[in-house]
């Protein structure tokens, strides 16, 4: 049962933190670490502050002009000085972003029970439906694929691809991303029919991971092409579909269409940069904001 008084306040704490300039406090230092060593124009503003205005852009939708006014207005009188929208726009686009950065309790002994899946619902433009009909303008699609943590309900890996690739061969990249780059440990990958294939089932029993992926209705046993993992989990679906998912708790596979539903309500359904590299810092900036958020929720 949700305690509302809790909850009601960390949705106020989101307020606070964006518009925390508290980061001042450690300006110096911060920048004489960033400067040390380093060749060229030193740097005048740290990656914190830089980080703050990139999630207070991407939270209320602003144009980097008006994130300039938003900063002027806010914090004139503390800082040394006041940075540009251009600035502003190219120091974001060369931030290193990690989904993790604020997620301390994502460093739990547990092995992650992971669900995995992807979307294409946001747009690369916000031009409006009509333009699309009438000049016959193809706005194009992003799919973005995420493995959540179903027990804090916070994104573990993300990979931005084009709309043409198939989800099925995102799971790799999401797994290596935990397992090799993170150090973690994942014990079991839910997943629904479109990861079904025989290189998905081979890839995860190579890692130790268990398997919760459903199969396709055709799918058959095949003891000469498919994986053993494979041929044991179309046997138990076919015997006992429902039985199955109870034993692999595949409805928890809820939680990732959970976190892809409040990151469209919260952030939008479009990315408003031009360049795909561009796009893919947006789109994990969000992701980032989305874990700050659920560390403050659940405190």
């Amino acid at each position: 049962m949700r305690n509302w008084k809790n909850y009601n306040e960390s949705l106020i704490r989101r307020g606070e933190v964006l518009l925390d300039f508290d980061v001042i406090d450690n300006w110096d230092s911060e920048l004489e670490e960033m400067n040390k060593d380093k060749e060229g124009r030193k740097f005048v503003y740290p990656n914190s502050f830089i980080k703050l205005l990139g999630y207070t852009r991407t939270y209320f939708h602003l144009p980097y002009r008006q994130t300039e006014g938003v900063v002027r207005e806010h914090a004139s009188n503390t800082l040394p000085s006041i940075p540009d929208y251009s600035r502003i726009c190219r120091r974001i686009n060369k931030l290193n972003i990690t989904i993790s950065s604020h997620d301390k309790s994502s460093l739990h002994a547990d092995n992650f029970v992971i669900a995995i899946d992807s979307t294409t619902g946001l747009k690369v433009t916000n031009r409006g439906e009509w333009i699309r009909h009438k000049w016959k303008v193809k706005t194009g699609y992003l799919k973005i694929h995420i493995a959540v943590d179903i027990k804090r309900k916070r994104i573990l890996s993300l990979d931005v691809t084009s709309e043409q690739v198939h989800d099925g061969k995102g799971l790799p990249v999401l797994i290596e991303d935990i397992t090799i780059k993170q150090n973690k440990i994942v014990n079991t990958v839910i997943a629904d029919g479109s990861y079904d294939n025989n290189n998905n089932f081979q890839f995860l029993s190579f890692n130790g991971i268990k398997p919760a992926i459903k199969v396709r209705k055709n799918s058959r046993c095949k003891k000469k092409t498919n994986h053993y993992l494979r041929n044991k989990t179309v046997k138990m679906q076919k015997n006992n579909l429902q039985q199955w998912k109870v034993s692999v708790d595949y409805g928890q596979r809820w939680i990732v269409e959970t976190v892809f539903s409040c990151i469209k309500r919260i952030f939008g359904e479009y990315v408003t940069a031009i360049r795909f590299e561009n796009m893919i810092k947006e789109i994990m900036l969000k992701a980032s904001l989305y874990n700050w958020f659920q560390n403050i929720t659940i405190r």
